[in-house]
């Protein structure tokens, strides 16, 4: 294979010898640890039925209708790009979402044994949407920099079928490990870095029904939808305890709701408890991306 590192490659702080594969997991899940700690990503093909993302895409958009209503409810993240916060009972599925076999699997071996819920989303590239600057979703904490620990993951699930003309997730594999002081806020590489995430770039053509799951670490973006049609895509955030993600989201759930989960569910939730639920403002603000990026 002809090596097509480029001159950027000492940004990259490089991960660990070996991808920290926890024993007894099985052949999957062990797979997709190796992948996060080396790609970055990795997804799952069919984990749900196109019914359950039929569903998934009808609480999307009357989310997303609900925030266009009130002050803060939709958040820009580009030209013709939202994104909007919800919480659990908003979305029919989210508990077949978060007990899923391979979701809870995974994150009990990347994150450990008492791995957090703390965000509930979508992103919405609408026809139109530019392509995003090249950025990750937070800067990298000190246990990755130092100790080589991803401490957070992202899962994804698509409400279509994409598309080349939709605009599909790109993301740069191996990049989870780029630290530079040039990086601004942390989170966005200069422009003269942009080589050498052109040169990992991977669009993404996920269809209904199919699970990603992602280091938010990656370097990424979203890509320009010349099609007629929006991308909606559901972002659901696990953390490690001590990450410290939940402190950026507002998600809760009611008593009842919470009285109703498995106790396997519940021992993830570090959410506020509450008796009536409060439309969330958003305040997970990525300044960089309100501009667009080339």
């Amino acid at each position: 294979m002809t090596d097509t590192r480029s001159g950027l490659d000492e940004i990259s702080l490089g991960g660990p010898d070996r991808p920290p594969v926890p024993d007894g997991v099985s052949t999957e899940v062990a797979d997709a640890v190796r992948a996060l700690y080396t790609e970055g990503t990795i997804g799952k093909k069919g984990a749900f039925s196109r019914e359950w993302a039929t569903d998934m895409a009808e609480d999307v958009y009357v989310a997303f209708h609900e925030a266009l209503s009130r002050k803060g409810g939709a958040m820009g993240r580009g030209p013709r790009r939202y994104y909007v916060e919800i919480h659990p009972e908003q979305l029919r599925g989210w508990l077949d979402l978060v007990d899923h076999p391979w979701v809870r699997e995974v994150s009990e071996a990347v994150l450990g044994p008492d791995y957090q819920i703390v965000e509930l989303g979508f992103d919405i590239p609408f026809p139109g949407a530019k392509n995003q600057p090249w950025h990750r979703d937070f800067r990298m904490p000190e246990e990755t920099r130092t100790g080589k620990r991803l401490t957070s993951l992202a899962f994804n699930l698509t409400a279509v079928d994409t598309v080349e003309e939709m605009g599909p997730f790109e993301i740069a594999h191996g990049t989870q490990w780029d630290d530079s002081p040039e990086f601004d806020h942390g989170m966005f590489p200069p422009k003269e870095f942009y080589p050498r995430y052109l040169e990992r770039a991977v669009r993404k053509y996920p269809s209904m029904g199919d699970i990603a799951v992602r280091s938010a670490l990656t370097i990424h973006r979203g890509t320009q939808n010349h099609s007629s049609q929006p991308r909606p895509v559901l972002v659901l955030g696990m953390d490690a305890p001590g990450a410290g993600n939940a402190d950026h989201h507002d998600m809760a759930v009611t008593r009842t709701f919470f009285d109703s989960l498995p106790q396997r569910v519940r021992d993830h939730l570090v959410c506020p408890v509450v008796e009536e639920l409060t439309p969330i403002t958003q305040k997970h603000d990525i300044e960089g991306l309100m501009m667009g990026g080339a």
